[in-house]
């Protein structure tokens, strides 16, 4: 469900009422515990965390217009989500959250290659999530892309 947004505000007021409350404390948990150097913008229809070109000038390789991606929140149809670019590139952190999960929630975790799917709102780990958004900087998640894609 890709919503037409020119901002994250704007994206915020398309998504139900009833999601709003956390989706919102999802976001500031994120601006409040994402490395300085990370930027937020509108990517791909959703909230997005990216590496601005100032950084890193090479841009995503998929497209290098766009800045690198890290991280992008996002109200899908039956969920709210959470794409984390690191936990896909870096097996490390990957094992670290699937253990500290059931440490914070008691929902089994609903989770793809980067996708994180919240059906629960009111369930969502916020204390978790800020803990995964400051276990990488942007010079160790443009190093780690690096590594991964110039192989």
């Amino acid at each position: 469900m890709q919503l037409k947004a020119n901002n994250p505000e704007e994206y915020i007021s398309q998504i139900p009422d009833e999601r709003i409350p956390y989706f919102e404390k999802l976001r500031k948990t994120i601006l409040e515990n994402i490395p300085k150097g990370f930027e937020e913008q509108m990517n791909y229809g959703m909230i997005s965390y990216v590496v601005p070109k100032s950084i890193y000038p090479a841009g995503y390789h998929c497209n290098t217009e766009l800045r690198l991606p890290f991280a992008n929140i996002a109200s899908q149809k039956n969920f709210i989500a959470l794409y984390h670019m690191g936990i896909y590139a870096n097996p490390t952190l990957l094992d670290w959250f699937i253990a500290e999960y059931p440490k914070h929630c008691k929902r089994k975790l609903d989770m793809g290659k980067s996708c994180i799917r919240f059906k629960k709102a009111e369930e969502i780990p916020f204390a978790l999530i800020g803990e995964l958004m400051q276990k990488m900087t942007v010079t160790e998640w443009v190093e780690l892309y690096e590594k991964n894609t110039k192989k």
